[in-house]
């Protein structure tokens, strides 16, 4: 499936694409003050950003796992040259990466079931209470609210910066680290 050894081949690609796309749009449409809000009464389904950040937060959830199980049986991944520092760096933050988009759902879910607040999603579909999660250790172990927030802020950061060191593997080092990923 893969076009050439030192390319992702088609499917690791159009995962790679598709969440860097919902993550990003996700992040634009998350509500800051989604907690005051719903405190103050609104009803988060009334609210087109909130469905689509939630939606949203799903399908990342949902491709994350795809794409792990993806990861494990798909053809290797193109192996480039580079030094021990700079692959280390990049295990790292492929690592840290893989994390947030797995860690960022369950933080949502935390926070929402914690606080009694619903889930909306798109095509009217509403979960109310989570008492699993309300009832559970977890949940007043942190606000899961702001641990969500602190989180989206990081992946945005981390995000970035993988996609500055893909520019500069293309454009200093001229290697096919960029290219490797591109459809």
């Amino acid at each position: 499936m893969r076009n050439s050894p030192d390319q992702y081949d088609k499917l690791s690609k159009a995962f790679h694409w598709i969440t860097a796309g919902i993550v990003v749009t996700a992040f634009v449409l998350g509500p800051g003050d989604f907690g005051r809000i719903v405190d103050g009464g609104v009803d988060p389904a009334t609210r087109n950003d909130i469905v689509w950040h939630e939606s949203l937060g799903i399908a990342v959830f949902v491709l994350t796992f795809l794409r792990l199980i993806w990861a494990a049986i798909r053809p290797g991944a193109p192996r480039h040259q580079m030094s021990v520092w700079m692959f280390g760096l990049s295990r790292l933050a492929h690592f840290a990466l893989w994390a947030l988009l797995l860690l960022l759902p369950i933080s949502a879910l935390l926070a929402l079931g914690s606080e009694s607040h619903p889930l909306t999603l798109l095509g009217g579909i509403r979960i109310n209470l989570f008492p699993f999660i309300g009832n559970s250790y977890f949940s007043n172990l942190a606000d899961w609210g702001e641990i969500h927030k602190l989180l989206g802020d990081v992946i945005i950061w981390l995000t970035g910066i993988h996609a500055l060191a893909a520019i500069y593997h293309h454009i200093r080092l001229k290697d096919k680290v960029l290219v490797s990923m591109l459809p």
